[in-house]
């Protein structure tokens, strides 16, 4: 009940993407948006890359923040040519499938995230998906930010609209950009874990229950199989973080810094969750398996307490089965009642005795 509680408030606080806002509105062109930033506040909006950039450079402050989603290798190469970007960053932005991580090229800083989503389902299976993941890379500059967006989640939208209120907090630069960014993915981490958490509960209810299923196996395996898709998410990006955290550099300052230790911890948390979780699921995984064993050598007591109990009407009617003519009893008009009531009277205290060690 309290699980169906916790997805019922998920669902209705979870994050909805409304197609019709140009900020969060992948169709058309893979530029999501370009908007131009100076003291936190927006300047100018629905521009080409081009004229964003032309403008920030003229007046020698404020940055453009570009957002792309899936551009391919012609869309991005004008938008890589305009900003400078280096040819490997190019090439890991438009194919995607990496691993986190944050890079320097020359003085732009090339960032690596996962973008996870929790996938809502009524009962956890064996062939259930739990977590969806993207990609987001972000290359940022002394003038500008371009984000590039792979899956069908992790928009940015709602986040530079939360910027966009703070603009203190914007004013700050492209740095400040890149933490916002990098303190919403773990934000996500953390739901994400929380979501799953959920699902765990359920899996050890049901295999402490007393009524598991033999299938549980199978629930539990999917569920670390999941887990360890949010794991190759949440675990490579602790030692990038922790490189922005600590190590100065031209683009993020000693104050942004702090910002990234409190991302860094968060991410820490998150790690050590997942490796709880990871625990936790091989102890049921075991404790279920001994469920098993512990089922199936009742199992096979029963069998064995059955075939002792049969064996002894085979064994009496296989020796009066035998062709002899001189057999005892075999004349005598009491001699069937005798044997069949020396059988149940047998039988009966077989099966007493089994009763008595637990066998049956």
């Amino acid at each position: 009940m309290i699980r169906n509680l916790r997805r019922t408030v998920r669902r209705a606080y979870r994050r909805t993407v409304d197609l019709s806002h140009p900020a969060r509105s992948p169709l058309g062109s893979a530029v999501v948006n370009c908007v131009v930033y100076r003291d936190g506040e927006r300047q100018l909006d629905h521009c080409a890359a081009e004229e964003a950039l032309r403008r920030v450079r003229r007046a020698g402050t404020g940055f453009v923040w570009i957002g792309l989603h899936e551009p391919d290798r012609e869309e991005f190469t004008g938008v890589a040519e305009l900003f400078g970007l280096h040819r490997l960053a190019v090439e890991d932005a438009v194919t995607a499938h990496h691993r986190p991580k944050a890079e320097l090229y020359d003085e732009t800083l090339f960032a690596v995230f996962k973008t996870v989503s929790y996938i809502e389902h009524e009962e956890l299976t064996a062939t259930s998906e739990v977590v969806d993941t993207g990609e987001l890379m972000v290359f940022a500059g002394a003038d500008f930010v371009i984000t590039v967006r792979h899956g069908r989640h992790g928009s940015l939208g709602p986040l530079r609209e939360h910027l966009e209120a703070s603009p203190e907090q914007l004013a700050k630069g492209p740095a400040a950009v890149l933490h916002a960014i990098a303190d919403h993915m773990v934000d996500e981490y953390l739901g994400v874990a929380d979501a799953i958490q959920d699902d765990i509960d359920a899996v050890e209810t049901g295999v402490f229950s007393g009524q598991a299923a033999r299938g549980e196996a199978g629930r539990i395996y999917q569920l670390k199989r999941e887990l360890l898709e949010l794991k190759r998410a949440v675990a490579p990006l602790d030692r990038p973080l922790r490189k922005l955290a600590t190590e100065p550099g031209r683009l993020v300052g000693t104050e942004i810094q702090k910002y990234f230790r409190d991302v860094s911890d968060h991410l820490a948390r998150v790690t050590e969750q997942i490796a709880a979780f990871d625990g936790l699921l091989d102890s049921i995984l075991q404790a279920h398996l001994a469920q098993v064993t512990v089922a199936q050598n009742e199992d096979m007591r029963k069998i064995t307490a059955w075939a002792a109990i049969i064996a002894v009407p085979t064994m009496v009617c296989g020796v009066y089965g035998m062709n002899f003519e001189h057999m005892p009893e075999l004349r005598w008009t009491y001699g069937y009642p005798l044997v069949v009531g020396v059988i149940a009277a047998v039988c009966f205290g077989v099966h007493r005795q089994f009763r008595r060690n637990g066998w049956l």
